[in-house]
């Protein structure tokens, strides 16, 4: 997939210096963190480049003419630490003394107007997750493990679930060849036909908790019943789990195959992230996965680390989820795990 935008060293380094002046920080105190990198738009601070790909960003994801976006060269911290795999999420709360990476998401969710969320019950509420191979999950299908991973959306499973996720890549070998594809929801629709859209809008399907989210909730173990279509062309779907209820008629069988030709048939993009790229896409108005097509170095590759944040469609779509905040935080929100 090729970039919206790269960043000239010369604009990555001028947004880097407005970024680095952001002295709160993001695991103590989110709240002080997002105001105080909401005040460098304030000030005028931002560089008009950046405001203006970030427009164009939103425009796009606004008229529908594009759900999924690469910006090259972007700003990270100046040391990226080496992180123990058996904790890296701990690891990093003690290695990590510089945010620019995460001011840096932050920032963009500001100006594409998506406000960010994090659960109040997985990484300590983080709002900005670590996508690297846990040791404890290897092999296994979970964003946290050294895996590929089937097209899906994240937290499938779950009654909240972000519109937008995006990838900032701290640590991509070089050497290693891994993609996220990803697969417009409006592609797959194309590829059903109007009975079998009708039936996947029926709440027929149900889907299992992930590994995770089992861990940390041992009473989870699948979704409440669900469709599978929702919105206009919305997928709640993990491919070769999400499976239709034990009283679900025969027509929700023969749609759930149909939605799994058309996952092989639909148009995809893919996208191999590198160091500094930033990777932007629907969650629920689309499907991604993992694809590791050459690896020449296994250690390597399992020390890929991208830092992910999860976005609300808008602000009415957060307000929605009011109910569910948690610790008194806008956009923390509890949902089992």
């Amino acid at each position: 997939m090729q970039p919206l935008y790269t960043m000239t060293d010369a604009e990555r380094e001028e947004l880097f210096a407005v970024l680095a002046t952001v002295d709160k920080q993001p695991y103590r105190d989110y709240l002080a963190f997002s105001a105080a990198v909401h005040d460098l738009i304030d000030r005028g601070e931002v560089p008009a480049f950046f405001t203006e790909v970030c427009e164009r960003i939103r425009l796009d994801r606004e008229s529908g003419t594009a759900v999924a976006h690469v910006l090259r060269n972007c700003p990270l911290d100046r040391e990226i630490p080496e992180l123990d795999l058996d904790d890296p999420i701990a690891d990093k709360h003690a290695k990590k003394t510089t945010f620019v990476s995460e001011a840096f998401l932050a920032l963009f969710g500001h100006l594409v107007r998506t406000p960010l969320l994090s659960y109040g019950t997985r990484f300590n509420g983080d709002f900005f997750v670590d996508v690297i191979a846990i040791n404890r999950y290897s092999g296994l299908q979970t964003g946290f493990s050294d895996s590929e991973l089937v097209f899906h959306n994240d937290r499938t499973a779950h009654p909240v679930r972000a519109d937008y996720i995006s990838l900032l890549g701290m640590r991509c070998p070089d050497r290693d060849y891994i993609y996220t594809g990803f697969v417009d929801g409006r592609k797959l629709l194309a590829n059903l036909t109007p009975e079998q859209q009708d039936v996947l809008r029926q709440p027929y399907f149900i889907t299992p908790y992930d590994v995770l989210s089992r861990d940390n909730n041992g009473a989870l173990s699948v979704s409440d019943v669900h469709a599978v279509l929702e919105n206009e062309h919305s997928f709640r779907y993990l491919d070769t789990t999400t499976t239709v209820t034990p009283d679900a008629p025969p027509q929700a069988i023969v749609a759930l195959l149909a939605l799994k030709n058309a996952l092989v048939r639909a148009d995809k993009t893919r996208h191999r992230i590198l160091t500094g790229d930033l990777f932007t896409f629907a969650n629920q108005d689309g499907l991604h996965s993992r694809d590791k097509m050459e690896i020449n170095d296994p250690e390597a590759a399992r020390r890929r680390w991208l830092l992910k944040s999860y976005a609300f469609r808008d602000q009415a779509a957060a307000d929605r989820h009011t109910d569910r905040w948690i610790d008194g935080v806008p956009g923390r929100v509890g949902d089992g795990a």
